[in-house]
């Protein structure tokens, strides 16, 4: 049952930094690609990839930051479902060229953010 707690509080945590880091990404770059949903997915892949080698292979961290840090605060942090969202907004609005390189950016930029963490972390 403290696992639910653990969960719960990392994920209050990850909404609020998720949105406060949306707030400033949106005030700061103009244009219409959505550069914060980018950026979030983008820092919660990396350190995805950080935690994991923490926790799973180097136990480095207590198995309990798990439910913290990877599931509540990593979960509700990056933003899987609002990418898709924008995705089909953008394919909405008819602007494909941009759909395109948002989706195939995210996969691969945020892909590759979670191995570098790994590979990082894991020299440590």
């Amino acid at each position: 049952m403290i696992h639910l707690l653990y969960i719960a509080l990392g994920g209050a945590g990850g909404a609020v930094a998720r949105y406060l880091l949306s707030i400033y990404v949106q005030n700061s770059l103009p244009g219409h690609f959505p550069w914060a949903t980018l950026l979030v997915n983008l820092a919660g892949s990396f350190c995805i990839g950080i935690m994991y080698v923490l926790i799973a292979e180097k136990a480095a961290i207590h198995s309990d930051w798990r439910a913290i840090a990877m599931v509540g605060f990593l979960g509700a942090f990056t933003t899987f479902s609002t990418f898709s969202l924008e995705t089909i907004t953008l394919l909405e609005n008819g602007q494909l060229g941009l759909a395109t390189a948002y989706t195939l950016g995210s996969v691969i930029i945020c892909v590759l953010a979670a191995g570098l963490g790994i590979a990082l972390t894991r020299m440590i």
